[in-house]
């Protein structure tokens, strides 16, 4: 009886535990729909990780609400990471099973993450892959879905997406590369910063590989193939 008492005092517990787990994460990702996040766990890890090396790290990042950013900016993302985005409800099931496919062929596995994955893992979790930060990315990418709209999806991964070494975010990138606010962004400009995302500490803004630039002008033409800006109409 004694050892039955105690397993119900603990599946109680736990019940508890993820109960109050499951309210509090809905509170937190409801919060960010309107208010913005002040920092994210990967710029937290950087700051971390820097003091642990004994390295400087200088953070730039500038916040810009969706409306002062050039529209050529999230368009580049989306040609460049998730064509579906406006359809999808943050799983691209397609792309994870031909990413599947070519591994079972021998290829590397390559990431078929969503714009709403990308976000998820930015803000709340790390960056060395796990089976468990799957589970976590998944739970907080329904949560992003189900609770913010997709406009303001992007404006979140356009603000906090590394675009080089300590550099989050369209508004310092432009700055920092261009010399000009995230407004001005051309669809050349777009395109370059899009094309470093896949490995921004790798691939670069100031000194683009070839790979980059071609990189830059496959985005071009993928933004030019969804219709330009007029893509992004009625995503609110």
């Amino acid at each position: 009886m004694e050892k039955r008492g105690l397993a119900k005092r603990l599946f109680r517990w736990l019940a508890w535990m993820v109960a109050s787990w499951i309210v509090v994460s809905v509170l937190l990702v409801l919060t960010l729909r309107w208010v913005d996040p002040p920092t994210t766990a990967f710029i937290t890890g950087a700051r971390l990780q820097a003091w642990m090396d004994d390295k400087p790290l200088r953070v730039r990042q500038e916040w810009v609400d969706y409306s002062r950013i050039s529209l050529h900016a999230p368009l580049a993302v989306i040609a460049a990471e998730d064509q579906k985005f406006p359809q999808h409800w943050g799983f691209d099931f397609a792309s994870i099973d031909d990413s599947l496919r070519e591994h079972s062929r021998g290829k590397r596995l390559r990431g078929a993450s969503t714009i709403s994955q990308q976000v998820a893992k930015n803000l709340f979790l790390w960056k060395r892959p796990s089976l468990v930060r799957k589970g976590f990315e998944a739970w907080f990418t329904l949560l992003i879905e189900s609770l913010w709209p997709k406009q303001r999806i992007l404006e979140v991964y356009l603000n906090v997406a590394e675009l080089g070494p300590g550099i989050y975010g369209v508004g310092a990138a432009s700055r920092h590369y261009f010399g000009k606010p995230a407004g001005w962004l051309t669809p050349a400009d777009s395109a370059l910063l899009a094309a470093v995302l896949p490995n921004p500490k790798r691939l670069k803004v100031a000194s683009p590989s070839p790979f980059v630039r071609s990189r830059q002008e496959w985005i071009l033409w993928q933004m030019r193939g969804l219709g330009g800006t007029r893509y992004l109409a009625g995503m609110d």
